[in-house]
């Protein structure tokens, strides 16, 4: 897990439990009936709410009254010259929690006793990450955010090969609070709270790409402790990264060398064969042909839309129950919650937005009840994977799991 609280003291114990006084927010309506509330928190990092339709939250927001260290400087990349690779090296991220008590949980509303990230109650949270592995500096001042020492000077300069080079890790991490629940995921959510949350995941790629320096933007859940999870709490993670991910990077590679339109013929053609977990009018689940892990799933939208901020309101729509149903069909395959990386690859910022689609690409080392797959020397040294599951199988299993479940129960009300 990757996130790092931020952790300090009040001038009053009981200050940012019983505060009072109104934090300034910026108020916007988005799509679905969902309300956007933008604030600050004590240090100036950003903290969005984002309001169910009809929700129960009032509309007021506490201060966040805590007395906070200063944030760390921002990280340094280095550059992997056999690779092309960069990696941050960000040291203050070492502090971070570990599977704290529901007492301390530094994702849930604060309370007297708990001087957590959060100060008032909500129904979806988005605040920056306190230890980022990227940010707060950007390549130029912006907000609160102050101009790095050493930014990249674009894909170019990030491209160049060279020993020894080095860049300040530019861009931003934010923390998706789900529900403020103090267990769960986001398949534990109702359909309406999955909209919300699909409309803040729409709202934060736009903000997020709109930094300067930011070249592409992911959201993602890591979810159970076998996947390194630190918090039990619902949520999950954005990172809006400098550069052009590694699995990016290949993905550009081959549809370079097969054609501008290779993730439609891919999706064509999952979509006719025995792969096939879950179809809707705009989105289709299946196992890849060559799946790597034992539990392996790609959802993908049937046009073409490089990311979140561009899903129609019906594609965002039937998104939210059809994405549940899948991860409530995941935990259907054994007695205990499955772990997995839910990963929501999207288009670069700036470059292959016309070529490359946004997707879901989910994983779980899970092989068994009680076994995992652990990656050792012949797919950790080399990445040349073997996997112990047929995909035809997987699948099977899966569609069986899928369909044991009960639909998610959708809103009385129309959310869009």
């Amino acid at each position: 897990m990757d996130f790092d609280p931020a952790w300090g003291t009040s001038a009053d114990p009981d200050r940012a439990g019983t505060a009072t006084t109104v934090a300034a927010t910026t108020v916007t309506a988005l799509g679905a009936g969902v309300i956007r509330r933008s604030t600050r928190l004590a240090d100036g990092r950003d903290l969005v709410y984002y309001d169910d339709p009809g929700t129960s939250v009032g509309p007021e927001r506490r201060i966040d009254a805590r007395i906070l260290d200063p944030r760390p400087e921002t990280a340094t990349m280095r550059q992997d010259v056999l690779s092309g690779d960069w990696i941050t090296f960000a040291t203050a991220r070492q502090s971070r929690v570990m599977m704290p008590g529901a007492d301390a949980d530094p994702l849930a509303p604060q309370s007297s006793a708990n001087p957590s990230e959060v100060p008032s109650r909500y129904d979806v949270a988005v605040f920056e990450n306190r230890s980022p592995a990227f940010g707060p500096a950007l390549t130029r001042a912006i907000g609160a955010a102050p101009t790095a020492a050493d930014p990249p000077h674009g894909l170019g300069d990030l491209e160049e090969l060279g020993l020894g080079r080095t860049r300040s890790s530019v861009g931003r991490c934010e923390v998706v609070c789900f529900s403020p629940e103090p267990a769960g995921s986001f398949g534990t959510l109702t359909v309406t709270r999955a909209r919300t949350v699909i409309e803040a995941w729409a709202d934060r790629t736009s903000a997020l790409s709109a930094l300067p320096g930011v070249e592409q933007v992911f959201p993602f859940e890591n979810r159970g402790e076998a996947i390194g999870v630190t918090l039990p709490h619902p949520h999950g993670q954005i990172y809006a990264y400098p550069y052009v991910t590694p699995r990016t990077q290949r993905l550009r590679a081959s549809i370079a060398s097969a054609g501008p339109d290779l993730l439609a013929r891919v999706l064509e053609r999952e979509q006719r064969s025995e792969r096939v977990v879950l179809q809707g009018e705009h989105w289709t689940a299946f196992v890849p042909f060559a799946a790597r892990w034992p539990l392996e799933v790609q959802l993908l939208p049937h046009r073409h839309v490089p990311d979140f901020s561009e899903l129609s309101a019906a594609e965002r729509d039937e998104l939210a129950p059809l994405y549940l149903r899948l991860l409530r069909g995941v935990d259907a395959l054994y007695d205990t919650p499955t772990p997995y990386i839910a990963a929501w690859h999207q288009a670069p910022v700036r470059a292959d937005r016309d070529t490359i689609r946004m997707r879901l690409e989910l994983t779980s080392p899970r092989r068994a009840a009680d076994k995992l797959k652990f990656l050792a020397g012949s797919e950790a040294a080399m990445s040349a994977w073997t996997s112990e599951v047929l995909p035809e199988d997987a699948a099977a299993r899966l569609r069986d799991a899928i369909a044991s479940v009960p639909e998610p129960a959708r809103p009385e009300r129309a959310t869009s």
